[in-house]
């Protein structure tokens, strides 16, 4: 399975960006090889508009099949839900505890956005 956490920097250890439109970029981590890549986020970090419609659409294509972020408003949550990726919420915890937290089962996928439109 790949994952696709919100984060500032390549590192597992760096803590979870509680941004989504507008995280620095997205760290995509692989389960079954563990190995992770960066894709960043840089178009979406000054955008005026559709920042969250344009974030989501990147880490659809980035096929993930689900993304840790701190927040996500509904634009971004419709295009992650209709590319068959499953949100998943964590606050204050670096990438590497996010990941293990969802793969014990301690995270649960939302089931709509935890933000109203146009948060930054």
């Amino acid at each position: 399975m790949k994952i696709a956490i919100t984060c500032n920097s390549d590192s597992l250890d760096a803590p979870v960006d509680p941004r989504f439109g507008r995280a620095a970029s997205f760290l995509i981590f692989d389960t079954e090889t563990e190995q992770t890549r960066l894709v960043p986020n840089e178009q979406n970090r000054q955008a005026t508009q559709g920042a969250g419609i344009q974030a989501g659409q990147t880490v659809v294509d980035a096929g993930v099949s689900a993304l840790i972020t701190g927040n996500v408003g509904p634009k971004a949550f419709r295009v992650l839900e209709a590319g068959g990726v499953k949100v998943y919420l964590a606050d204050q915890v670096t990438c590497r505890e996010a990941i293990a937290a969802l793969q014990a089962g301690r995270l649960e996928s939302t089931s709509a956005a935890n933000r109203p439109g146009h948060w930054s």
